[in-house]
């Protein structure tokens, strides 16, 4: 939702179809592919994490790649918290997203 905003903001146009794309793409986000990586590197079996977060840092530098960190961090407990308890996307929320969704294939 931040993205996909942002990019209407700024012109700027992201593909976000490369989240759930086999192979890693950028998606039209600097650094996209070693961010992805990154990523699926921590939430899939953690194999290869290291790798990827010294690939990250080479491309977006130290700093970047610890503001990575914490969007990694605040994102997985913010899910596991909403997971856990059962909260539901809002209404609001639900509305604005279908078409990302259903781009996505997240509705089963």
């Amino acid at each position: 939702m931040l993205l996909r905003g942002s990019g209407e903001h700024t012109g700027d146009d992201y593909d976000l179809t490369a989240i759930v794309a086999e192979g890693v793409a950028d998606g039209g986000v600097a650094a996209g592919a070693a961010l992805a990586a990154y990523a699926d590197a921590f939430f899939l079996d953690g194999s290869g994490f290291a790798a990827a977060r010294e690939r990250l840092e080479r491309e977006v530098g130290k700093e970047a790649s610890v503001d990575a960190a914490a969007v990694l961090a605040i994102f997985n407990a913010v899910v596991r918290i909403a997971d856990a308890t059962g909260i539901p996307l809002e209404e609001t929320k639900a509305r604005m997203s279908v078409d990302i969704r259903d781009a996505l294939g997240l509705e089963g």
